[in-house]
């Protein structure tokens, strides 16, 4: 078992990374201290294969423990099913050192941890990701929150885990898209900060995609190394931990104007990771090769590349205003310079957007 650790004073906390160590998770949060009343939030697929060995390895070490079980999907990551999660809390019970666990991919990650922030004016939430995307990403730096109809995101808090339990072997029962999807944020890790990554990821495409044990926890402890410093450096998005945002900015307004229901985060940040590495292009920074090879690697992984037809350049300029990275009303964008250094911009001209639109990788 691999060990990484986030480093923020008193709110610092561990990433385990292991194969099948889902069955001791309750050995590790029992030295926590926390109440016997415990909540596992998850949704319907990932319960059927994990709720109940999560909730044996709980109740074998004492706890009491409950599920609250929500949809799957980004459509449902609303105020209204974080209520539900929060009613559930009420009338079961827990106090202030009561723990929820959050068992699932982001959507379950990001709502459950949200819930315990606010719960009481917050209680300990606990991070067991399910899928590839956030056991890389969205598990690892305490951003919680939900959608609004204008825009992805845009409710939230800061908020760190008191623990990362990462289960790589729980991939293998992942469908192959959701799979694909999570190599889009590790692609991303390569272009803002490791290009030995982003070499290994191209090198070795065929052994990473069929799951190779040894390659598949390199990667992922690799990924939540990049980003526990960067989150160590800067917790609250105040300076370096805004290079995270490559490829989010075009890939959050894709998400929005199709509903959350055409892609999938990672589909969609692999997107707007090959048209922010064209904009860097138009701005001057970047050569062609890098955008050639962003979007390359990122269609080696089967992600898409393209914007949908039916998507206008305006619509997407409009959408990404709303953005919650927007400040007085600039944009700021991520864009690479090369593979392992990016830049965060704020003086995009309108001209390098459009043009940028125009792009068909």
């Amino acid at each position: 078992m691999e060990k990484v650790r986030v480093e923020l004073e008193e709110r610092s906390y561990n990433i385990f990374i292991g194969a099948g160590i889902l069955d001791d998770i309750g050995k590790r949060v029992e030295r926590f201290g926390f109440s016997k009343r415990l909540a596992i939030i998850s949704n319907p697929t990932v319960y059927k294969f994990y709720g109940q060995r999560v909730t044996d390895s709980l109740k074998h070490v004492g706890f009491d423990v409950f599920d609250v079980v929500i949809p799957d999907g980004e459509k449902y990551k609303d105020f209204n099913h974080v209520y539900i999660i929060l009613t559930e809390l009420l009338r079961k019970g827990l106090d202030r050192k009561s723990a929820v666990v959050a068992l699932g991919g982001g959507v379950i990650g990001d709502m459950a941890c949200f819930a315990a922030s606010i719960y009481m004016r917050g209680i300990p939430c606990i991070q067991v990701p399910t899928t590839l995307l956030s056991q890389v990403d969205s598990s690892v730096g305490g951003k919680t929150g939900v959608n609004h109809e204008l825009g992805k995101n845009m409710i939230g808090t800061f908020y760190q885990p008191s623990l990362v339990w990462i289960d790589t072997e729980v991939l293998e029962t992942l469908p192959e898209r959701e799979v694909s999807a999570g190599f889009s944020e590790i692609i991303k890790y390569g272009v803002i900060r490791d290009p030995e990554l982003f070499r290994l990821l191209s090198m070795n495409s065929h052994k990473i995609k069929s799951l190779d044990a040894e390659m598949l926890s390199y990667i992922v402890k690799r990924s939540c190394e990049i980003k526990a410093d960067i989150v160590s450096e800067d917790e609250r998005e105040s300076g370096v931990r805004a290079i995270l945002n490559f490829g989010h900015t075009v890939g959050h307004a894709i998400e929005t104007l199709t509903g959350y229901e055409k892609y999938i985060h990672g589909e969609a940040v692999a997107i707007g990771m090959c048209y922010e590495a064209e904009l860097a292009r138009v701005a001057g920074l970047a050569g062609r090769e890098v955008v050639t090879d962003i979007c390359g690697l990122v269609k080696e992984y089967g992600l898409p590349a393209r914007i949908p037809d039916g998507i206008d350049g305006v619509s997407i300029i409009d959408t990404m205003q709303i953005d919650k990275k927007t400040i007085s009303g600039r944009l700021r964008i991520v864009l690479p310079e090369s593979i392992g250094s990016v830049a965060v911009r704020e003086d995009i001209k309108g001209s390098w957007l459009e043009e940028t639109l125009k792009f068909r990788p």
